[in-house]
């Protein structure tokens, strides 16, 4: 029992001995705390107030640069207005100067002004008492010769007029002589010149079109059961069909080249969809129509960009674009209005006109031949029709009109489409010769050659412009072939009509040929 009440007693002690000592070391270190802490406030007193007389230092040293730099400036910007004020003063002095000379010059001016009136006054004086003088004078005259100043003066005038006449009638003719000489030269080397400038290629139409076939059954399929394809596309094209024995091909025959490539077109459509009946044919040939008007449309664009001619109505554009489907002897219509039109400017620009106008004038001169088959009326008259109603201006009207001298011209552009119309037209292989005249020319070519003895063929070509003669190597020589040469030349000129020249050339060939057997 009395050990329990001991330990108890130890325990009761030590708590009370703990707690004190807890209480003991937790004011020691609020204690310590608070020392620190006065410590760091005192620490940043210190810093702030270092801090703050730096700053005080440097805002110091700053001002009194600033300050230096302002009195700096200040005495420079005095010493400028110093100066300033100097060469004000200088100018000042020189200005006064100057108002000095000026009104010394001023008084001196008036001066002499005055010295003028004075004379103007003696002058006028002195010429009233000459006219006086001289009144008196022809009076006198007048009295001496027995004629007034106006009667002599006419005599005079009429002598002058009588002598001069018969001076200036010879000048004249004299001039116009020369004028005419000169005018044919300078005409002459003017279109030189242009045929020289402008070259284009000659391609003239024909009447019939060939249509190249895939294989010979391809015909019978075109004929139709009892004809009837072949009559269905002869009535909405308007084209003959001509089907012989040629092998893969027949011909269209018309004299309209719009209606016949229309048929072409639709031919070659129907072939490569290979459906042909009547009700067929018709739906191409209506798509084909309406293509071939787009077709027609660009053939007029591209004319007139090649021309470099603008602000055409679109309608006439189209109308222009028909003329590549019309003829004119072989002659291609659109590709003659392309060529009179850049003949026409060539001569413009030479002789110093509207190149642009006389252009525009040429392309138009046969627009009349796109609409001739469908309206009565000459191409003339249609065409003059057709510029008035899309507002052409009166010299591309002038020029339509005049063309073939059914009207005088009013202009020199409508001179010049008149000339390039009739160098474009005759032309060599411009336009055809009739087939009989142009197959009788090349037979008598080829007949010429073939006369003289030692020639074995002769080949007309090049339209009639060129012939080959083969002769016999073992009958004529390497010089023989010179004077074979010359003497067909001399006989087509003594005995044929020809237009431009013919080229002779004489073939001397001579072939070994051996067998290896």
């Amino acid at each position: 029992m009395d050990n329990i009440a001991f330990s108890i007693l130890l325990v009761l002690v030590g708590l009370f001995v703990g707690i004190i000592t807890t209480f003991l070391i937790n004011y020691i270190r609020e204690k310590n705390s608070s020392k620190k802490a006065e410590m760091i406030l005192e620490n940043a007193k210190n810093e702030a107030s270092k801090i703050k007389r730096d700053h005080l230092l440097e805002a110091k040293e700053e001002s009194y640069k600033i300050k230096s730099e302002l009195d700096k400036e200040v005495k420079e910007k005095k010493k400028e207005i110093k100066e300033a004020e100097d060469r004000l003063i200088i100018r000042e002095g020189n200005i006064d100067r100057r108002d000095q000379t000026l009104q010394k010059r001023e008084n001196m001016l008036e001066e002499r002004e005055n010295n003028l009136i004075e004379k103007q006054k003696e002058v006028q004086t002195e010429q009233m008492e000459i006219e006086e003088i001289k009144n008196q004078q022809i009076e006198l005259l007048e009295k001496i010769a027995g004629f007034s100043k106006n009667e002599a003066k006419d005599l005079v005038m009429a002598k002058v007029e009588e002598m001069m006449n018969l001076e200036i009638t010879a000048y004249i003719k004299e001039r116009e002589e020369e004028a005419k000489l000169v005018v044919d030269r300078q005409s002459k080397n003017l279109l030189v010149k242009t045929m020289q400038r402008y070259a284009s290629d000659v391609a003239n139409e024909q009447t019939v079109t060939v249509v190249t076939l895939p294989n010979d059954d391809m015909k019978g399929r075109i004929i139709g059961r009892e004809g009837r394809n072949i009559r269905t596309i002869e009535a909405v094209t308007g084209v003959d069909l001509i089907i012989d024995d040629t092998p893969e091909a027949f011909v269209l025959s018309s004299f309209d080249p719009y209606r016949r490539e229309i048929a072409r077109l639709t031919i070659e459509t129907l072939i490569k969809d290979g459906r042909i009946h009547p009700a067929r044919i018709e739906e191409v040939y209506d798509k084909t129509c309406k293509e071939m008007q787009i077709k027609v449309r660009e053939y007029g664009e591209a004319a007139l960009f090649e021309l470099g001619i603008t602000k055409v109505n679109p309608e006439l554009v189209e109308i222009l674009g028909k003329l590549h489907f019309r003829t004119s002897y072989g002659q291609n219509a659109l590709q003659h209005a392309i060529e009179v039109a850049n003949l026409a400017g060539i001569m413009a620009a030479e002789i110093g006109e509207n190149i642009g106008m006389a252009k525009r004038a040429g392309l138009f001169h046969d627009i009349g031949k796109s609409i001739d088959h469908e309206v009565e009326g000459s191409h003339v008259e249609l065409g003059v029709n057709l510029a008035k109603k899309y507002k052409e201006s009166d010299v591309v009207i002038d020029a339509i009109a005049s063309h073939h001298g059914d009207e005088q011209p009013t202009t020199i552009i409508a001179e010049l489409v008149e000339i390039a119309d009739t160098l474009s037209a005759s032309r060599p292989g411009a336009r055809n010769d009739s087939l009989e005249n142009y197959i009788k020319r090349l037979q008598d070519l080829e007949k010429i050659a073939t006369n003289i003895n030692g020639v074995e063929k002769a080949f007309a070509i090049q339209a009639g412009r060129e012939l080959r003669v083969v002769v016999k190597p073992e009958v004529i020589d390497d010089l023989t072939s010179y004077k074979v040469a010359r003497d067909i030349k001399t006989r087509i000129e003594n005995e044929m009509q020809y237009p431009g020249t013919v080229k002779v050339t004489v073939i001397r060939e001579t072939r070994v040929t051996e067998e290896a057997k």
